[in-house]
């Protein structure tokens, strides 16, 4: 069986619920605390062994391009006045030459359509990553492996043909916001259904932004089959396949944040910066003042 080594991070969204910050700022490079999103979710696919990084982007989403790139004049100016940490801020983290790839959606159809884009970076028999960079994760601190890298090990552990997707379990009235798993008692999936209400939800246990696919998914995304919200949902596609090949759940067992929307990315924002103990006394004082 093929090792996984390849992630598809889909940002040609057109982040609306953001406006008018996502007017001319793609979502994802909206910081939590002093990184980017992108940034984060990069960087857990990085830890978790994942050695191929393809970006699937759209129109005003530039700034991520040169987010993974080399600012010249940014980083001679800070070597000339040797502000090392600085540096290893903007450069420290980045990928190597040839493992970055950005692939135009061209038109926002939705995740689905997103990661069909990809296909042809994906040979026939690797399985892959997707990864949504507003669904946060806060690895903590005395686990030596990240969520994404714990999945990874349930997915060999699974087989060849198998697939796995990430899920939380959510409060029942916020079914109608995600994709919800089905399952027959065990940790394998019977079915998924789109955004359900309540009364119509199989679970509460919501698929949250981090898969692992078999390239079979694509024959499944070239459909093209319309769903939820009027777009091409990888979860349609994921329902139709689980018929016919094995997907099984892994719960998060990592801190969560819902950054797609507004409270969400605000509560990252909390979250993150009370863990850095340069500023986590200075921001306690200021929550102070206005709770």
């Amino acid at each position: 069986m093929k090792k996984v080594r390849t992630a598809l991070f889909p940002v040609g969204g057109l982040g609306t619920r953001f406006l008018p910050a996502t007017k001319s700022m793609p979502k994802e490079m909206m910081p939590i605390a002093n990184k980017p999103l992108i940034q984060y979710a990069f960087e857990e696919a990085r830890d978790a062994g994942i050695e191929k990084f393809i970006f699937i982007t759209g129109r005003n989403k530039n700034a991520i391009n040169n987010h993974f790139d080399h600012a010249y004049e940014l980083e001679s100016k800070l070597d000339e006045k040797k502000k090392a940490n600085e540096l290893d801020q903007v450069v420290g983290w980045m990928p190597e030459a040839g493992q970055i790839a950005f692939v135009r959606q061209q038109k926002p159809l939705g995740l689905g359509h997103a990661v069909w884009c990809a296909r042809n970076f994906i040979a026939d028999d690797e399985p892959f990553v997707v990864i949504l960079a507003d669904e946060m994760m806060m690895n903590k601190q005395d686990n030596k492996l990240n969520f994404l890298a714990k999945m990874i090990e349930y997915f060999e552990l699974k087989g060849r043909n198998s697939s796995v997707i990430a899920v939380d379990e959510i409060p029942l009235v916020d079914t109608k916001k995600y994709g919800i798993i089905k399952t027959d008692g065990s940790e394998k999936i019977s079915d998924m259904v789109e955004k359900p209400q309540s009364q119509d939800a199989p679970s509460r246990l919501a698929i949250t932004g981090r898969y692992i696919l078999q390239p079979k998914i694509f024959e499944y995304l070239s459909k093209f089959e319309v769903g939820s919200g009027g777009e091409i949902q990888l979860t349609d596609a994921m329902k139709a396949m689980c018929k016919e090949h094995p997907f099984f759940y892994k719960k998060i067992d990592e801190q969560r944040f819902d950054c797609g929307n507004v409270l969400g990315y605000l509560e990252a924002n909390i979250a993150f910066a009370m863990n850095d103990e340069i500023i986590k006394k200075d921001l306690k004082e200021i929550l102070k003042k206005y709770l």
